[in-house]
């Protein structure tokens, strides 16, 4: 391979025989090189391959800016959730990852907490990609010294989840019936209570989030179910017209919701309509 660019000391573009390209990282590969030479293969430590091309030249422009240690840390967290998913991942997550980390430790350096209201969400939807998170939080403070909240987890496991969603394998969902199918269910809540919803809520966005996870474990044909209904027989008799509300989507919907789904849509439906500020 011979060096076609250099970013730093750690970081180039190099092309094989065949003229593809490739990011490498290694402490010194740059360093005193210029373009043309031979690229050293024995300071070779991770390589980049990306096939999608428009995420190839935007995570080249992204090393003009990121610090090569956050790119090395990005490209770790990202093997290791390869390994932890099965599923493919798009190669956009280099680009999207690397640039929300650089971001949130940048925050982190300014005293700025940077939150994930839907954590709660993604702790129960998504607990594989959630682990995955909290090991990345680990990568973190081991690699540069910074510990980051379990919010930061949530927002990895965000970037994981889609990366799987976004990956040209993956099944296409249908975008338009799924928001039409929500908009529905909005409405069914708003005749139901005749109220208009606060959309500007962070109550409304939870449950917007909730509906889009649903639509998507119904696509992988996922399904979960209590261990127990003392709960959803508590919240049945505290929250009597959030779970008709609930039972009206169901009938809508025509399928069968699982008990855990009527307890968490029973409990999204009661906050969503509450009268209070966020």
């Amino acid at each position: 391979m011979i060096i076609k660019k250099i970013f730093n000391n750690n970081a180039i573009v190099a092309k094989d025989p065949h003229k593809q390209e490739f990011v490498v990282m290694g402490c010194g590969i740059g360093f005193k090189k210029s373009v043309g030479d031979e690229v050293a293969q024995d300071l070779i430590e991770k390589v980049f391959i990306l096939k999608q091309k428009d995420a190839s030249e935007k995570f080249k422009l992204l090393l003009e800016d990121v610090p090569s240690e956050y790119v090395s840390l990005c490209y770790d967290i990202i093997e290791y959730g390869k390994n932890s998913i099965e599923a493919p991942l798009s190669d956009y997550i280099y680009v999207t990852l690397t640039d929300h980390i650089n971001n949130t430790l940048k925050m982190h350096d300014e005293g700025i907490r940077n939150t994930n209201p839907l954590i709660w969400e993604i702790k129960k939807l998504y607990p594989k990609e959630f682990g995955i998170g909290l090991k990345a939080l680990e990568f973190i403070e081991d690699s540069v010294g910074k510990k980051l909240s379990e919010d930061e987890a949530a927002n990895i496991a965000l970037h994981l989840i889609n990366a799987q969603a976004n990956h040209p394998n993956h099944k296409v969902t249908d975008v338009a019936g799924q928001t039409q199918k929500i908009q529905d269910i909005l409405n069914i809540i708003k005749y139901t209570y005749q109220l208009d919803l606060d959309e500007a809520s962070v109550s409304f966005e939870r449950f917007i989030t909730h509906l889009r996870f649903f639509f998507q474990r119904i696509d992988k044909r996922k399904k979960t179910e209590l261990e127990d209904d003392f709960l959803l027989r508590q919240i049945k008799a505290k929250y009597k017209r959030a779970y008709h509300c609930t039972l009206k989507i169901e009938k809508y919907l025509n399928m069968e919701l699982s008990d855990e789904e009527k307890l968490y849509l029973t409990i999204h439906v009661h906050r969503v309509t509450e009268r209070q500020t966020e």
